[in-house]
């Protein structure tokens, strides 16, 4: 249950609006309609504290001083971006109130003399784990009884609340107003001046608007944005929600990876514009989320796996053509733009956290200003600010998003065919994982946030019985990096896959003790398992792990002349499975149900190993996968049907 606090009290309690209705009063009947449960208004700091630590779910707070659309007050009570969210204004600062430092739409910082990002806009939405803080802050800004400050107002008092909670360490979100207007105001010129500018914007329009990403790519600015919100103000006055959307997007794009398989210029150029069109519904079902006002955290996992595995099934489909167009390594070009984009993904998602974490931390903390990172992050902090200049577009166009992604292959098909589009986007995928690595590894090094100190680094890793249980690495430093030993093991894989393409192109095979061997360096990786993951670039491990065991499959169906389309589809599983992963950190969830039966990547591979040597790789290739494919299906059930299920019965014992 929702509950929501109005603070009535001081100058602002006794404001009315041009109806004669108390502020506090109207602010009431909003959240009412903003979709709180319990609506109570409390005339001090004391009972608002009472209220707080008698709460049992999230808790909206306002002062009686805000001035804003009931949208605006929705949104923070359904903002996505985390538990514990406060609004945000641009408005000037004015005495009393608090400003704000914000870094990656986190709140680090409140009235902060390094510079302020904008102004505390009197509300916020406080998750459960937080509500502890929340009611400390609140009684020592009560007053003398509590040894706190005396109070000056409810803005002031409210303030220090939001500055109580940043000060003991919960993660607090900004929630910025655009387009819609929210003001705190003191008198009943401010409060005339705001009603005038709250009743001069259409709301819903605005809300519509709203729905479209405030930073996008370039080709999702100029080529989708600008007409996709009519598809979703349709997709809303006809009931279609947001998990409906993202599966006819889906359906378009298996149904271009088809196309792309047929061939024939008619089938590819219609393969184009259907791949299209499934990436316009793409932006839709998020747009029809925000606009819609439907968050959930299984729609945010499915819309994360629906993308990678949309876009995986057209590479399959340009695998396929290729290969039926007469070039040979069809599968093989495919197999790469996978491998390659997932390894990308883990180094996006790490690199995510790790800038999040950075932005956490003390300035101090993170090193000096100077040096190359230094510099390199000034530098990116500038361009990003400079929003519409050629720098920023091509900033954010370089490394390759899936706008980007998307619309080449769509081109590249449609104009010169499969082997083209596949040969386009990894070359474009090289060169924006040199690009993006080499500026993040400075900049990492810069920040000297040990990143994987803060997860579960066993299973983020994706480690497994055999992992878990091997002795811990050496005494020399070098092999007590958890990174070297995973890079030295990807490294292993690299070159059986080298050699085992080189012996097949001869005409030979590869012997078994090659596999052996590799599979020894590959469980290197193993061996750092319980070091300490506190290095400045030890963000790279999970993808380094990663490359690792995708090599190694790929390496043992070649050395196995496994058909390509199952090493193919043995890789895709693999990427799911990971995929859920990194979902779930993304989204704050917790480990899939049916983790451990995935065995760990180092029990995954060896059992390709013993496959390989015995002669049935390909038995092992599509036993293994199958079975990683049904643990997978099995879990999602589990996570998304079975467990919530039984909380709504009320039996919330484990499953």
């Amino acid at each position: 249950m929702t509950l929501a606090i109005v603070l009535a009290a001081g100058p602002a309690a006794g404001l009315t609006t041009d109806a004669g209705e108390r502020l506090a009063d109207r602010l009431a009947g909003q959240w009412r309609r903003a979709g709180a449960d319990e609506v109570r208004v409390a005339a001090d700091l004391s009972e608002l504290a009472d209220l707080v630590a008698a709460a049992t779910g999230p808790v909206l707070v306002s002062g009686a001083d805000l001035v804003a659309h009931t949208a605006v007050l929705k949104h923070l009570a359904t903002s996505p971006v985390g538990p514990t969210v406060a609004l945000v204004l641009t408005d000037p600062p004015a005495a009393g109130r608090a400003t704000v430092r914000e870094e990656r739409g986190q709140v680090v910082a409140v009235d902060d003399p390094e510079g302020a990002t904008g102004v505390f806009g009197g509300a916020l939405r406080v998750g459960p784990a937080d509500l502890p803080a929340l009611a400390t802050a609140a009684r020592a800004a009560a007053g003398p009884a509590t040894g706190g400050p005396a109070p000056d107002g409810p803005a002031s008092a409210l303030d220090r609340i939001v500055a109580g909670l940043v000060g003991c360490g919960a993660l607090v979100f900004a929630h910025r107003v655009r387009l819609l207007v929210a003001h705190r105001v003191a008198d009943p010129a401010e409060l005339a001046a705001a009603q005038a500018a709250v009743a001069a914007v259409d709301e819903d329009r605005a809300e519509l608007k709203l729905s479209v990403k405030e930073r996008d790519d370039f080709f999702t600015t100029f080529f989708v944005s600008n007409w996709s919100p009519y598809v979703t103000k349709a997709a809303a006055r006809i009931g279609l929600g947001p998990t409906g959307v993202t599966m006819i997007s889906v359906a378009f794009a298996v149904a271009a990876a088809v196309l792309f398989g047929v061939g024939g210029r008619a089938a590819l150029v219609a393969g184009g514009v259907l791949l299209y069109l499934g990436f316009v519904l793409d932006c839709v079902d998020g747009q029809l989320a925000r606009y819609t006002r439907h968050f959930s955290a299984w729609g945010g996992w499915l819309d994360t796996m629906a993308d990678r595995a949309k876009e995986y099934v057209v590479y399959a489909g340009l695998g396929y053509g290729a290969t039926h167009a007469g070039f040979r390594y069809g599968w093989a070009l495919a197999i790469a733009a996978m491998t390659l984009q997932t390894v990308r993904h883990m180094t996006d998602t790490w690199y995510g956290v790790l800038h999040d974490e950075a932005a956490r931390r003390p300035r101090a903390a993170t090193g000096d200003a100077g040096g190359i990172g230094g510099k390199l992050n000034a530098a990116s902090t500038k361009v990003q600010a400079d929003t519409g200049s050629v720098s920023y577009w091509l900033k954010r166009t370089v490394v390759f998003p899936i706008g980007e992604r998307w619309a080449l292959i769509a081109v590249a098909a449609a104009l010169f065919g499969p082997l083209v589009a596949l040969c386009a986007v990894l070359v474009w995928g090289v060169l924006a994982f040199a690009y993006t690595g080499a500026l993040r590894t400075l900049r990492a090094r810069w920040m000297r946030v040990p990143v994987l100190t803060t997860v579960d680094t066993g299973l983020h890793r994706d480690d497994g019985p055999l992992a878990r249980t091997l002795p811990a690495a050496g005494r020399l430093p070098v092999v007590r990096q958890p990174l070297v030993l995973a890079v030295l093991g990807a490294l292993g894989a690299a070159g059986l896959l080298l050699w085992a393409l080189l012996r097949i192109r001869a005409g030979g095979d590869l012997p078994g003790w090659a596999v052996a061997f590799a599979f020894v360096l590959l469980m290197s990786g193993a061996h750092g398992a319980r070091s300490a993951h506190d290095g400045p670039l030890d963000w790279l491990v999970p993808a380094a792990l990663r490359a690792g065991e995708y090599l190694f499959a790929i390496a043992v169906g070649v050395a196995g002349r496994v058909s390509p389309w199952l090493i193919f589809g043995y890789v895709f599983v693999l990427t799911l499975h990971h995929y859920d992963l990194t979902a779930r950190l993304e989204k704050r969830q917790a480990a899939p149900p049916l983790h451990a039966a995935t065995l760990g990547w180092e029990g995954r591979s060896a059992l390709l190993t013993i496959g390989s040597i015995a002669g049935i790789a390909s038995i092992a290739l599509a036993t293994l996968g199958t079975y990683l494919l049904v643990v997978f299906v099995a879990s999602v059930v589990l996570a998304w049907v079975v467990l919530p299920a039984r909380v709504r019965g009320g039996d919330r014992s484990p499953g």
